[in-house]
């Protein structure tokens, strides 16, 4: 599906809003803070907007019971889809928030890591690859270029720090619906796949995994994923637009 400049105006307008609302939830996450107070505060924010949540009530074939929160909350070693609880942030602790917001019924979808108060070393170069991954796949999506060239772009950054990439899981296309063709995955050989043409609009999310290895379990409550070997995760994600002057992210102020 390739969308309008009219159409993606009307994203970039989705877009701002997935992009105060996470800033907004990022500036309130600190220990002692519950993820359920989070998603309230993202449920205001959006609403204040006058726009709706992407991801309450989402109920995909694969999911058992649709999605609960309107934020994904995924802490430590969830990957992503975690669920908002009672759950209390710890110092120390690593936070993916993920958001998606519809506007006119057009949807933005992004995701940000956070460190809660103090983290080590490590944490901070996993959440900083991550990014990197991220900013290294939006500069590949080009018109003309291949779906490849963005999994390649996530896939080498990835692999030079040494990171772990759960299988399957990736971006999508993303318009009237937040889940749209094509997946965009997060490996893949350059110069391979889809060309990338003018209009189309995909988010792009690279998922880290700390120790390495390319895989995940889904928890027993049917959404939440997270790493096989307790390691931790980190997610970062931006919804863009190919234009004919390259990438232009749409999740942002």
């Amino acid at each position: 599906m390739l969308r309008s400049a009219a159409e993606i105006a009307m994203m970039r307008e989705a877009g701002r809003v997935v992009a105060r609302t996470l800033a907004a939830v990022s500036a309130a996450a600190r220990a002692g803070v519950r993820l359920i107070d989070l998603d309230a505060m993202a449920a205001d924010l959006i609403a204040d907007a006058g726009a709706k949540p992407s991801f309450l009530g989402y109920h995909p074939q694969w999911a058992p019971t649709p999605y609960p929160g309107v934020l994904c909350l995924s802490v430590n070693h969830a990957i992503v889809h975690g669920i908002p609880d009672g759950y209390l942030l710890a110092d120390g602790d690593v936070l993916s928030i993920d958001c998606g917001a519809h506007l006119d019924g057009y949807h933005g979808d992004a995701a940000l890591t956070i460190g809660i108060g103090t983290v080590d070393d490590e944490a901070i170069r996993l959440m900083d690859t991550t990014e990197r991954a991220l900013s290294a796949a939006i500069e590949a999506a080009r018109p003309g270029a291949k779906m490849g060239d963005i999994s390649h772009a996530v896939e080498l950054v990835a692999r030079a720090g040494r990171y772990g990439l759960p299988p399957s899981l990736g971006g999508h296309g993303i318009g009237t619906e937040m889940h749209e063709d094509p997946h965009v995955p997060n490996t893949g050989r350059a110069g391979r796949g889809l060309t990338l043409r003018e209009g189309l609009v995909i988010a792009i999310e690279p998922m880290l995994i700390e120790g390495g290895r390319d895989t995940g379990r889904t928890l027993d409550d049917g959404w939440t994923i997270v790493t096989t070997d307790g390691s931790r995760a980190a997610h970062f994600e931006h919804t863009i637009a190919i234009t004919s002057d390259g990438p232009t992210i749409l999740t942002i102020e």
